[in-house]
């Protein structure tokens, strides 16, 4: 009771824009896995505070909201410090607003946050987009200008600091004035997709390819973020990688790592690491049946690339792929373990495996046959141009 008492003292001398961003310095750390002590009782109560009813921390009057909503579909919750590209961590977004309002831009940022107060409170939302936008491009320009000089880097990461603990906010930062740069484009090539893709059939990918190769012709650097906004679509996030299968020669991971779009695959690889962080999570907090489910998916997505890329153990990827599952297994070893060996865990089935079952193997032998007609006719045209 005394030490709750002296948590809620310290938590009432905070702002609230400091408590806000303690929540979301603590949440960014639990979701990578570093244990506080102490820390659950303060996230419990700040959570109380700003999360009641299913709202956010910040309101929907915060000037920070408005200035990301072209990133929130490539937000993840997920640990910064491991690549995600076409991703930003959502722990990320405040301590940059910070250093954009206390540092970057604090008169122009001061400006910016009045104006916004009075045009939602006049629901001028015309008006409202238009100051948003035209601040982000303020804010675009300055950090282009900024970030041209090298040795400025060093101390825009110093000032980040000050902020979180974080050592891969600067690459969110960089992440950003991409994105804002390209956010008109990426506008365009999100309304030109599918609500849902249930179906990632020859056809579909054959239209994303034309629509990535017509928006990479003046936004090279913002392809991955496009390609977010397609897997944001797909019924499984492994199916990202027909972007680059379908346009190799052959299932070889050196012909599928030449393609245009070979990135997806690292971006599965990106998505897998957040699954396994999720897994241990969920264990950690006994949750059996979501770690049963995400489970389920790292299963299916590691079979997924085995099957369609050949050579994969001797790629990079597969290296990759092999320290995460070997990460994994270990997890599952773990839990499995605690309970005596004539009792089975949910975790040891071989159902969450759904290759090994009879529909598995059908559909794997089906992909194998069509594989091997789709690598005879790629033979046939090798011949007749060599005719």
């Amino acid at each position: 009771m005394v030490q709750a008492e002296r948590i809620s003292e310290y938590l009432k001398q905070l702002t609230p824009l400091a408590r806000s961003n303690l929540l979301s310095e603590l949440e960014r750390l639990e979701v990578c896995g570093l244990e506080i002590p102490g820390a659950a009782a303060v996230v419990q109560a700040l959570r109380a505070e700003f999360r009641k009813a299913g709202q956010p921390s910040k309101g929907p009057s915060n000037p920070s909201k408005h200035f990301f909503a072209p990133i929130e579909p490539l937000l993840v919750d997920a640990d910064p410090d491991h690549a995600n590209p076409g991703r930003i961590s959502r722990g990320s977004l405040s301590p940059i607003w910070e250093w954009i309002s206390h540092d970057l831009l604090p008169t122009m940022a001061r400006d910016y946050a009045a104006q916004l107060k009075e045009l939602i409170a006049s629901d001028k939302k015309r008006e409202l987009q238009q100051a948003v936008a035209t601040f982000q491009t303020k804010v675009v320009k300055s950090l282009e200008n900024t970030l041209a000089a090298p040795e400025n880097a060093a101390q825009i990461r110093g000032k980040l600091a000050t902020f979180t603990a974080s050592q891969c906010v600067f690459n969110d930062l960089t992440k950003i004035v991409c994105v804002l740069r390209a956010r008109d484009a990426l506008a365009k090539f999100e309304k030109a997709l599918p609500d849902k893709i249930s179906k990632f059939d020859d056809g579909r990918v054959a239209a994303m390819t034309k629509l990535l190769d017509e928006f990479g012709k003046t936004n090279e650097e913002a392809l991955p973020f496009a390609l977010t906004l397609i897997a944001n679509r797909l019924r499984t996030s492994w199916e990202l990688i027909r972007l680059a299968t379908k346009a190799s020669p052959s299932k070889g991971a050196r012909d599928i790592a030449a393609t245009p779009y070979a990135i997806t695959v690292s971006m599965v690889l990106d998505r897998l690491e957040d699954k396994k962080l999720a897994l241990r999570f969920a264990l950690r907090n006994n949750r059996v049946l979501v770690a049963k489910q995400l489970l389920t998916e790292i299963y299916d997505t590691e079979y997924a690339l085995q099957v369609r890329i050949d050579q994969l153990e001797q790629s990079d990827w597969g290296a990759r792929l092999r320290r995460l599952m070997d990460a994994i297994a270990a997890l599952v070893e773990a839990e499995v373990s605690r309970f005596p060996p004539d009792v089975g865990h949910v975790l040891g089935s071989r159902s969450l495996k759904s290759y090994q079952s009879l529909a598995g193997r059908l559909t794997y032998l089906a992909w194998k046959g069509r594989d091997a007609m789709h690598g005879g006719a790629t033979f046939c045209k090798k011949l007749i141009g060599q005719t």
